[in-house]
C-alpha cells in the first residue's frame, strides 16, 4: 500500500516537476524535447522577463478584486442559506433545499450565454434603459463577472451540513438568552463555524482566480483581463513561449499555495466534518 502511495505521489506530481524545469530552460532545450530533461543553466531570469511581458501589475489586481469581493461575499450568502436550511423551520424548507442542489449538476457552461445576456440587458445599469436595451449593461465590468460567482449550492450544501453537527442546546440555551435567530448565527455560528468558513473561503478563492472563460466572456478590454487571461499572451499563432508560460504560471499559483498552507489545517477539519447529515 506504501509503495501505491508513493507511485500515485509521484505521478501526481511529475506535472509540476516538468512545470518548473521548462521555466528554467531556453527554448533551444525546449525544442530538444526529453533529451534534454534537466537544463544545463537555470534561468532563472525566465521569471523577470515573462512579468515584463504586459501590464501584470494590472492583470494581478483585476484578479484580486473579482476573486477578494467574490469570496467574501460568496461567504455570507452561503453560510446564511446554510444557517437558514440547518437550523430554521420555514415551509417547504426540504423542497426548497433539494431545488438548490439540483443547482449542482448544472455545470457552469450550460448557462453561461443565458446569464451572460442578463448582466448586459440588466436594466439602467451601463446604458441601459429601463427594458435593458441601449448599453453594454455589466460587460467589461468587475461586477458582470462577480454576481454569477458568489453564490452555489454547493457552499450551501457544506454549511448546513456542516452547522447541522453543532448541538441543538446551544441555539435553545441563546434564545432563553434573548437572542434573535441572527444574533445566534453572529455570536455563535461564525466563531464556532471558522473551520467551514476556511474551507469553503479556500475552494472559492481556488476556482475564483482560476477563472478563465467567464472572465474571457465578459471582458473585452485588455486592462481587465485577470492574470489566467493574460497567459495568452505569451501564446501566438504559430509559437508559444513555453518558458515564459511556465514561469507566469508559477507566479500565479504562488498566492493559491501559500493559502493552502496557511489554512490546510481548518480545511482538513472543515471537510471532515461535513458529513451526510439528515
Amino acid at each position: 500500500m506504501k509503495t501505491i502511495f508513493i507511485l500515485v505521489s509521484v505521478i501526481v506530481v511529475f506535472p509540476f516537476i516538468i512545470m518548473v524545469l521548462t521555466a528554467l530552460k531556453s527554448n533551444q532545450e525546449i525544442s530538444q524535447g526529453l533529451s534534454a530533461f534537466f537544463p544545463e543553466t537555470p534561468l532563472f531570469s525566465n521569471f523577470v522577463t515573462a512579468m515584463q511581458k504586459g501590464n501584470w501589475g494590472r492583470y494581478f489586481i483585476n484578479t484580486i478584486i473579482i476573486t477578494g469581493f467574490a469570496v467574501i461575499i460568496s461567504l455570507v450568502i452561503n453560510s446564511l442559506a446554510g444557517y437558514a436550511f440547518a437550523r430554521m423551520r420555514f415551509a417547504g424548507k426540504t423542497i426548497l433545499f433539494y431545488c438548490a442542489m439540483v443547482g449542482m449538476m448544472l455545470p457552469m457552461q450550460v448557462i453561461m450565454i443565458p446569464v451572460f445576456l442578463q448582466i448586459k440587458e440588466l436594466p439602467l445599469v451601463g446604458g441601459n434603459d429601463f427594458f435593458g436595451n441601449g448599453g453594454i449593461g455589466l460587460v467589461n465590468n468587475y461586477a458582470g463577472v462577480i454576481l454569477p460567482l458568489i453564490a452555489h449550492p454547493f457552499g450551501v450544501f457544506l454549511c448546513r451540513q456542516f452547522f447541522m453537527g453543532f448541538p441543538k442546546e446551544l441555539d435553545e440555551a441563546a434564545k432563553i438568552d434573548g437572542c434573535s435567530p441572527l444574533q445566534i448565527y453572529l455570536k455563535l455560528y461564525i466563531p464556532m463555524g471558522i473551520p467551514i468558513f476556511a474551507t469553503l473561503g479556500l475552494l472559492k478563492f481556488v476556482d475564483t482566480w482560476n477563472q478563465y472563460t467567464w472572465p474571457l466572456l465578459v471582458f473585452n478590454d485588455p486592462e481587465m483581463n485577470t492574470v489566467q487571461l493574460a497567459l495568452n499572451a505569451f501564446k501566438g499563432e504559430n509559437v508559444t513561449e513555453w518558458n515564459y508560460l511556465m514561469a507566469a504560471t508559477i507566479v500565479i499559483i504562488l498566492p493559491i499555495l501559500v493559502l493552502f498552507v496557511c489554512l490546510q489545517r481548518y480545511f482538513v477539519q472543515g471537510i471532515a466534518t461535513t458529513g451526510m447529515k439528515d
